[in-house]
């Protein structure tokens, strides 16, 4: 079973430019019977094989902003170290359910048509603009063990005009630093099962190609659509982990 949810994670990945933790850490859950925890860094270690697959699919596609993913990968390497230190500071639910509201907002944003024909040339604010959101992204992902595709894509897409399937192309470019920086500090804490990590992660390199290769002769309109019925469907899984998640109360 951890073979299927590795192949299923790398078709996710490829399709769409994230890491497939979606489907990986609640796999590793029901099926290894893992920890959050636990599932969260094996996870991240997994995306490393499936992200090199759906990178160099993308990048023979010539589907790949190496400028952008550049800049986006500055931030979000700084904003997952970041993240990983303010995992027990911040309120965790407050920040789930803003993330969750983002994400919806960005899905209603994406069913509708949006014009996405090319970024023009960066200047000094682009670049910026593309260092803050790898930040956040990487600290979202360190807080709430998300991917950073789920961020970066959209953003790319809705404030830069960068077509879907080059967004997503960049998006597999800026995990893979951020899944070894993220890996090499969980293995660090004992949060990685190495194991299963490799099994999840080689099971799922060529679903990740394949989609990828799905991605490329796919329309933007229906690209657009997809990618927000999963920014839905992630929504709704934080929501419901946080309405699952047991409510601390103050003893009188």
């Amino acid at each position: 079973m951890i073979l299927v949810v590795g192949a299923l994670a790398g078709f996710l990945a490829g399709l769409f430019g994230v890491g497939g933790g979606i489907l990986i850490v609640p796999g590793l859950v029901l099926v290894s019977g893992m920890t959050q925890r636990l599932a969260h860094g094996t996870s991240l270690a997994a995306v490393l094989p499936i992200s090199v697959a759906s990178l160099v699919t993308y990048a023979l596609q010539d589907n790949v902003d190496w400028i952008a993913g550049l800049w986006l990968a500055v931030g979000a390497v700084g904003g997952a170290v970041i993240g990983t230190r303010l995992l027990h500071v911040l309120p965790h639910r407050t920040l789930a359910l803003a993330f969750a509201a983002i994400l919806l907002l960005s899905a209603v944003r994406l069913f509708l048509p949006t014009d996405a024909d090319g970024r023009s040339a960066l200047g000094l604010a682009g670049v910026g603009a593309l260092v803050a959101i790898g930040v956040g992204t990487g600290i979202l992902a360190g807080l709430l063990g998300v991917g950073g595709g789920i961020v970066m894509v959209p953003a790319m897409i809705l404030l830069f005009g960068i077509p879907p399937v080059i967004a997503k192309g960049t998006s597999a470019l800026v995990i893979l630093p951020t899944a070894v920086i993220g890996t090499w500090r969980n293995r660090s804490r004992g949060h990685v099962d190495l194991r299963a990590a490799t099994e999840v992660g080689l099971a799922g390199v060529l679903t990740a190609a394949l989609g990828g290769l799905v991605a490329d002769v796919m329309s933007a309109d229906v690209s657009n659509v997809l990618f927000a019925t999963l920014l839905v469907v992630v929504a709704a899984r934080l929501l419901w982990q946080e309405a699952s998640r047991p409510r601390i109360t103050a003893s009188r």
